[in-house]
């Protein structure tokens, strides 16, 4: 058996030890692709397409929301004109293709042509912080088990 001069056997083992450990490491399907541990338990009711913007602790001239709780700039929250507080939302950055569950507790943007506030800590899990303003989808989000 011939083989050429820079023929290099640890370049070899290596690709036969990939094509068998490759597989292993194959997604199963069964993945959750956001931040809330209970993001395989929801359906969704309804999808919105828009604009979402940021707001944060300084830009909304103090700490408390619509529904009285407390705003915090890192906090998986929003704010949107007509659903329920506490309403559960699939915001999905139609740019890069992140998303995030977050939850409404706050009324707003009160800017044409936009859907959805998010935190500013969102916006820049989202990919859109420095940008201000990203399309978006928002589905909205209920329990399998339940009817809301």
């Amino acid at each position: 058996m011939n083989l050429p001069r820079n023929f290099n056997f640890k370049t070899l083992s290596l690709a036969i030890a990939g094509v068998f450990l490759l597989p292993g490491c194959a997604s199963t399907g069964n993945a959750k692709s956001n931040t809330d541990p209970q993001a395989g338990d929801y359906l969704v009711r309804s999808v919105q397409r828009g604009k979402a913007s940021w707001y944060s602790v300084g830009t909304n001239s103090g700490t408390r929301t619509a529904s009285g709780m407390r705003l915090t700039n890192g906090a998986a929250t929003a704010a949107h004109k007509t659903l329920p507080m506490g309403t559960k939302v699939r915001v999905t950055n139609e740019t890069n293709g992140k998303s995030e569950i977050v939850t409404i507790i706050d009324r707003g943007p009160y800017v044409r042509g936009r859907i959805i506030d998010l935190t500013i800590g969102c916006a820049e899990r989202l990919g859109f912080r420095h940008h201000g303003v990203a399309p978006v989808k928002v589905e909205v989000l209920g329990h399998l088990n339940t009817k809301d």
